[in-house]
C-alpha cells in the first residue's frame, strides 16, 4: 500500500511503525473471509482491509478521528484472525492499537460512552474494585428487566449485569504475593502472572496452575508489585494507564530475575500473554525500559507451552469425557499456539473435539462483550451452536474472557489447566461432570 506521510510525521516513532505496517498491506482481501465482523455485517469498513484504509486516512490527514472511523474501529474485536490469514505478514495488532490511542486523544465520545469506558478502565484492572462492583451487580440483576430495551447505554448496562456471575468465588487460599516451593527436586523457577479479572472471576485457575507446577518440581513465585498486564486499558486506547501497568510488571519480574532467577514468566490467560509478549515492542523507544521489557517478553510463556516443555504426564486413568476445545483468539492468532493445548488434553486422557469455525471469535475480546453487546451476542450464539454440534461433555479454553462469554450455555466451561491438574493428581474441578443440556 502506498502511503503519503510527511517527513515530519515520520519522525514520530508510532507513525513510522504504522507506516511500515500500512506499506506491507497489498490489498488482497484474504483477511475479509476470516474477520468475524465482516462475516456478520458484510460491510467492507468492518473488515481489516476497510479499517486499514480508515486508519491510513486518519493518520495521514492529522485530523481528529471522525464518528465513522471510531464506529468501525470500535467494532474490531482485535481477535487477530486477519494476521493468521494475511499472506504478507501485516501486523494489524500494532496498527489498530495505535489507532485506538489516536482516537482517545482526538475524539470526544458521547457522555455515556466516556462514562462506561472510564468505569471499566477504573474497575477491571483492580481486583478489589472489581469484587465490590460484582457485589453491586448481583443486587442490581433482578431489576435488569426494567431497563429500556433500546439505547446503547441501556444495552451495555444489561450486558454488564448479564455477564456478572450470580456468585463471586471466595478469594483463593493460594492468592497473594508469596513463593510456592517445588515438591521434590526443583526443575525450574517461574513467575506467575496472577492477573486481575481472573483472580476475582475464577481463582481456581491460578490454584490449579500452582498445584500442578509445584508437583512437577517447579517453584512458582507471585511477585510483589505485579498485577494487571495492561491489556484491558491498552485495547481501549488508554495508553498511559496500560504502560503504567506494564512497567509495574516489568519492574517486579526483573527484580525476581536478577534475584533468585527466573526460567519463565507463566501466563494462564491468553489475552494477557499476547500483551506481555509484546512488551518489547511497546517499550521499543524507551531507553530506560526497553532492555528489561524485551527480557520479560522473551521469558513469557503460556501455561501450555511450559507444560509441553516439562513433558507433562497424567497420573490418573482416562476420565472418559469428551472435551470441545475452544481456541481463544489471543492464543491461536495472537501467540500462534495451536497444537499444544489439544495435545496436552489428549495426553491427559480426554477425547478432544474441535468445533466448526474455530478461527472465529466468541465475542468476548476483553471488554468487547460489554461495549458491543449486540455483535458479541451474535458471535456467542454462533460459537455455542458449533460447540453443541460436537456433543461434548464440557468445554476447555485458555482465556477467562472466553470462559465467561461461553458460560451459561448448558455445558461446563473450564480452563485447560484445571483439567490437566485434575488428571495429574489435583482435585476434580467443580462442575466438571454436570449433566449435558
Amino acid at each position: 500500500m502506498q502511503t503519503n506521510f510527511t517527513a515530519e510525521q515520520l519522525r514520530d516513532p508510532d507513525t513510522a511503525a504504522a507506516n511500515q505496517v500500512l506499506r506491507t498491506c497489498v490489498h488482497c482481501g484474504f483477511c475479509t473471509a476470516t474477520c468475524p465482523t465482516f462475516v456478520l455485517l458484510g460491510d467492507e469498513l468492518d473488515s481489516p482491509r476497510g479499517r486499514i484504509y480508515l486508519i491510513k486516512d486518519l493518520l495521514e490527514s492529522g485530523r481528529p478521528a471522525t464518528e465513522e472511523v471510531v464506529r468501525h474501529v470500535d467494532r474490531c474485536l482485535s481477535c487477530l484472525s486477519c494476521m493468521t490469514t494475511c499472506p504478507s505478514g501485516v501486523n494489524y495488532m500494532h496498527l489498530v492499537d495505535h489507532a485506538r490511542t489516536v482516537i482517545e486523544q482526538t475524539y470526544r465520545r458521547p457522555w455515556h460512552e466516556r462514562l462506561t469506558r472510564g468505569m471499566l478502565a477504573a474497575i477491571l484492572p483492580h481486583p478489589g474494585r472489581m469484587r465490590a462492583a460484582l457485589a453491586l451487580a448481583k443486587l442490581a440483576r433482578p431489576f435488569a428487566g426494567l431497563l429500556p430495551r433500546e439505547g446503547v447505554f441501556f444495552k451495555r448496562t444489561r450486558a454488564m449485569l448479564s455477564l456478572a456471575p450470580a456468585r463471586v468465588p471466595a478469594p483463593s487460599a493460594l492468592a497473594g504475593v508469596r513463593v510456592h516451593r517445588a515438591e521434590g527436586d526443583k526443575r525450574a523457577r517461574v513467575a506467575l502472572l496472577a492477573g486481575c479479572a481472573q483472580t476475582v472471576l475464577d481463582p481456581a485457575i491460578n490454584d490449579a496452575t500452582i498445584r500442578l507446577l509445584t508437583r512437577m518440581g517447579v517453584e512458582v513465585v507471585v511477585a510483589k508489585g505485579a498485577g494487571c498486564c495492561g491489556a484491558l486499558t491498552h485495547h481501549m486506547g488508554h495508553h498511559d494507564a496500560a504502560m503504567a501497568s506494564a512497567r509495574a510488571n516489568i519492574a517486579a519480574w526483573t527484580a525476581e530475575a536478577e534475584g533468585e532467577g527466573l526460567d519463565a514468566i507463566v501466563v494462564n490467560t491468553s489475552g494477557c500473554g499476547t500483551t506481555v509478549k509484546d512488551y518489547g515492542f511497546m517499550f521499543r523507544t524507551d531507553p530506560a525500559w526497553r532492555e528489561r521489557a524485551e527480557r520479560v517478553s522473551s521469558l513469557a510463556v503460556d501455561i501450555s507451552e511450559l507444560l509441553t516443555r516439562l513433558n507433562y504426564a497424567p497420573t490418573r486413568a482416562a476420565p472418559g469425557l469428551t472435551v470441545a476445545y475452544h481456541a481463544a483468539c489471543s492464543l491461536q492468532h495472537g501467540q500462534k499456539i495451536v497444537g499444544e493445548p489439544k495435545a496436552l488434553l489428549r495426553k491427559a486422557g480426554f477425547k478432544v473435539v474441535e468445533p466448526a469455525e474455530g478461527h472465529l471469535c466468541c465475542g468476548s475480546a476483553g471488554t468487547y462483550n460489554l461495549l458491543q453487546p449486540d455483535i458479541a451476542t451474535r458471535l456467542r450464539v454462533r460459537k455455542l451452536e458449533n460447540i453443541v454440534r460436537t456433543k461434548p461433555d464440557l468445554v476447555a479454553a485458555g482465556n477467562i474472557g472466553c470462559m465467561t462469554q461461553l458460560s451459561g450455555g448448558g455445558l461446563p466451561v473450564l480452563h485447560t489447566v484445571e483439567l490437566l491438574d485434575w488428571m495429574a493428581g489435583g482435585p476434580e474441578p467443580a462442575g466438571v461432570r454436570a449433566p449435558k443440556a
